[in-house]
């Protein structure tokens, strides 16, 4: 007798399906990027000379001990990046999860409001962030504000009280506090993709599961840990890798001026390659971390 063939499941027509959506960057990485990476990884390890050619001498770790020790600038930068990411990160999780909350009810206008939310990310687009970098109005009107602006507003008041110079838990968490409400702005540009995952993951639970459990006398409270945060756990996964690298890989980032400064201005190829490579190790470092931390939480279901 032939031998039958086994059903597909589910869960292999959906890997199927996310491995046909990954295929055009696995292929766009394969062509235009490996060489490219090779090529950086052998400058960080050599003296780059342009004369005449490209050409690299064998240094070992020299450019990376370099970077450590020799430039006063790289390792400030790097750390205050990663305290930054530190800060950042949780503050646009956070905020694009409430927003997507709210987003998620029934009220009129609802398909505005999506939209008023979904502007960030056009607005974060390099030609938008051009001209507003480069718009003189916007940079007079800057300078106004901060010549005429005084330290009495509510939050400013505030901080002045609340902030001690010590190094106490509550000092800290409050300079923590007000270090995100002055990054409002920052948080809200970088939070549009973010909103519309965790939206799209919140439409996906079915109605029925909550109806289910007001009728067991569940609260909305209970209601959202016990349905809602587990339901959209592995989109919070997500949007943590996401976060992260776009952190990283923001234009403003330090470290990122950094390299291109060394590589674009002073053609330093080798010490350039070998910041970049540093940097990178160090998000990836990050990145593992937190998706073993999150991962060991994250609920999954058919």
């Amino acid at each position: 007798m032939a031998r039958r063939k086994k059903k597909k499941t589910l869960a292999f027509k959906n890997a199927v399906a996310g491995y046909l959506f990954i295929c055009p960057f696995i292929i766009g990485f394969i062509m235009f990027l490996v060489i490219p990476l090779i090529q950086s990884l052998q400058m960080s390890f050599s003296s780059v000379e342009l004369e005449g050619g490209l050409s690299m001498t064998w240094t070992g770790i020299e450019n990376y001990r370099y970077a450590f020790q020799v430039d006063a600038e790289f390792v400030p930068d790097l750390l205050g990046e990663l305290a930054r990411m530190a800060t950042n990160v949780p503050a646009t999780l956070i905020f694009s999860f409430f927003i997507a909350l709210l987003l998620n009810q029934t009220f009129k206008g609802r398909g505005a409001v999506r939209a008023i939310f979904f502007l960030p990310v056009i607005l974060s687009s390099g030609v938008i962030i051009g001209l507003e970098s480069n718009n003189q109005l916007l940079q007079d009107m800057q300078e106004v504000i901060n010549s005429s602006s005084q330290d009495t507003s509510i939050t400013g008041v505030l901080e002045s009280i609340l902030v001690t110079s010590d190094s106490s838990p509550m000092s800290t968490m409050f300079q923590y506090v007000f270090d995100i409400i002055n990054s409002v702005y920052d948080i809200a540009i970088a939070s549009g993709i973010q909103i519309i995952i965790f939206l799209s993951a919140l439409q996906t639970i079915s109605p029925s599961m909550f109806e289910a459990a007001k009728i067991e006398g569940c609260t909305a409270w209970e209601s959202f840990w016990k349905i809602t945060l587990p339901m959209v756990s592995s989109m919070i996964l997500v949007n943590i890798v996401y976060t992260v690298i776009d952190f990283f890989l923001k234009t403003d980032n330090t470290v990122m001026e950094k390299v291109t400064t060394e590589i674009g201005e002073k053609l330093q190829y080798g010490t350039g390659s070998a910041m970049a490579w540093i940097y990178f190790l160090c998000v990836i470092v990050a990145l593992g971390i937190v998706s073993l931390i999150i991962s060991r939480r994250v609920y999954y279901y058919e």
